[in-house]
């Protein structure tokens, strides 16, 4: 099994848990926001569904890598294109990671800003701070919006108090 393999099979199994929170996101809320600096739920959820693949896409990108200039963020039209969105997202990742040999996972790439450098890192440590542990802070935060709008929240790590997978 070479490193990709590891970060494919992460990317599958936390799918089916990402899947299971946009799910419930409400279609008729996508614009609430908790606070107005905040991102509203519907674009929150929208970038939950989109990291594994924009992020997979920046990361196969030869180093050094410019970083790319964020603007407002998108709002998806219905909640209806939550797990499409997610689902074009993994299979993208997958494709991309998938490809990788361990010489160029483990290989430096650096992120820069002009001339400044972000930061120089392994490849493989790009893809698992940002593709994975970005997405799971993201998804968490998505969370904490469905649990302020009293929707039931999955089990996601383990039971929730909505739902107990081991009951």
């Amino acid at each position: 099994m070479n490193l990709s393999d590891n970060l494919v099979q992460e990317l599958e199994q936390e799918m089916q848990t990402t899947r299971r929170v946009l799910e419930r996101v409400p279609g008729d809320r996508l614009g609430w926001r908790p606070h107005p600096r905040a991102r509203s739920l519907g674009q929150l959820a929208l970038h939950v569904a989109m990291v594994p693949g924009a992020v997979a896409e920046l990361g196969s990108l030869a180093s050094p890598v410019q970083a790319p200039q964020f603007g407002e963020d998108p709002v998806p039209a219905s909640a209806a294109e939550l797990v499409p969105t997610l689902e074009q997202s993994i299979t993208k990742a997958k494709q991309i990671v998938g490809a990788m040999n361990d010489a160029t996972l483990t290989e430096t790439w650096e992120l820069v800003q002009g001339d400044r450098q972000i930061f120089a890192i392994p490849r493989i440590a790009f893809l698992r701070s940002v593709m994975l542990n970005h997405w799971y802070h993201h998804r968490g935060q998505l969370s904490v919006y469905l649990r302020e709008l009293d929707v039931e929240i999955p089990s996601i790590y383990g039971p929730s108090a909505d739902e107990n997978p081991f009951v």
